[in-house]
């Protein structure tokens, strides 16, 4: 009898999704004779039952295609708002992936998927995830599809904004996604010339970001292009946030984790803003006119790049193969040329940061760039 393959797609949008849909789904039928069908909106479309076969004809075309074909949630199972109330839709999600008699499911999402994939293979379910991020912060693989095409559009972004800063002599501060990682603002800072990069990983001291933007006004230089992730912040309030962080995570009962939650969101909450104050910070404390771009959403849209398409052609058509030789509970992760099957619980709950050694980060000081330390 054919193996029954359930997909879905969770979590935010991301290039390369309907690459890996194809990759999974075309290589599971014609390859090894599978079953497909796929889940709309994430684990709200598998609690709720709607559910799609993926023909051939479907997955026809959706190679170049932005998105996912599936459409997209960030609801948990565990968690899923019903009514106007929060409630564990978990034993749905079970009895519907055993309504449809699948053999597994696979998983296309970022960090907060692998944790809920993870809680569904506790369950007993046959599970099989796929690393998608613009951020590139799931753990334990080389790279995430959706980073290639994200770190593309940045560093257009930053490209055009080079003359705009020349021909007024202004600061322009740039926004990257990367909410508590710096992947995508350090590789766009670097690969576009920006000549401040501040990532979460290094909270930066806006009097020395202001310093080195007046010793290049010194110079002769009179623009300065900052490129800064959206999750960067200053020292203090980095510390402030690490340090709720980590009470979060040792919290011993329900109570001190609520409380350290409450103080994580307010500080959440202040950091919103963080791109726009120090713009405005830089330009009382340089003299020189300070301008912002915030690129949002338009980072994860439009057709994927090559390499987005390969990596999730890649790793869709190896999620394949580990199915028919019945390889569950685990990650497809990209390793050099090839792919992986990693341990979901070696991935779940884990963030693949910046490390302050990365070869990035020394290239970017060796040619001048700022990191705000």
């Amino acid at each position: 009898m054919a193996k029954q393959v359930g997909i879905l797609t969770s979590g935010g949008d991301s290039p390369g999704l309907n690459a890996a849909i194809r990759g999974v789904g075309k290589a599971a039928q014609i390859a090894f004779g599978m079953d497909v069908i796929g889940f709309r909106d994430g684990f709200r479309g598998m609690m709720e039952n709607r559910v799609v076969r993926l023909s051939g004809d479907i997955l026809s075309g959706i190679l170049t295609k932005g998105g996912t074909i599936l459409g997209t949630s960030r609801d948990k199972p565990h968690r899923m708002p019903i009514a106007g109330k929060m409630m564990d839709m978990t034993d749905v999600v079970v009895d519907n992936y055993k309504k449809h008699d699948l053999d597994v499911l696979v998983c296309l999402g970022g960090g907060g998927t692998q944790k809920n994939a993870f809680r569904l293979l506790k369950k007993g379910l046959h599970i099989i995830t796929l690393p998608k991020t613009i951020d590139n912060d799931v753990a334990m693989t080389d790279v995430s599809f959706g980073y290639d095409t994200a770190l593309n559009i940045a560093t257009e972004a930053i490209d055009r904004l080079h003359s705009t800063a020349h021909s007024h002599h202004r600061i322009i501060v740039v926004e990257i996604m990367g909410h508590n990682v710096g992947w995508l603002a350090l590789g766009a800072g670097i690969a576009g010339g920006a000549d401040v990069i501040l990532i979460p990983e290094i909270p930066y001291n806006v009097k020395k970001v202001a310093e080195a933007i007046r010793h290049r006004n010194r110079e002769g230089k009179n623009f300065s292009i900052v490129a800064v992730s959206e999750g960067a912040m200053p020292k203090g309030m980095a510390e402030d946030f690490y340090a709720a962080e980590r009470r979060e995570e040792q919290a011993k009962d329900k109570k001190d984790r609520k409380k350290a939650r409450a103080e994580l969101e307010k500080i959440e909450a202040r950091r919103a803003g963080n791109t726009v104050r120090l713009s405005e910070q830089l330009e009382k404390l340089t003299g020189l006119e300070s301008r912002v771009t915030i690129l949002g959403h338009v980072q994860r849209g439009g057709t994927p790049t090559p390499a987005d398409r390969l990596l999730a052609t890649r790793l869709g058509t190896a999620c394949a193969e580990f199915i028919e030789k019945g390889t569950y509970g685990v990650m497809v992760a990209a390793r050099g040329d090839g792919a992986e099957p990693v341990p979901l619980e070696k991935v779940a709950g884990k963030r693949k940061t910046v490390p302050l050694d990365h070869p990035w980060i020394e290239a970017a000081r060796r040619v001048g760039t700022h990191l705000g330390d």
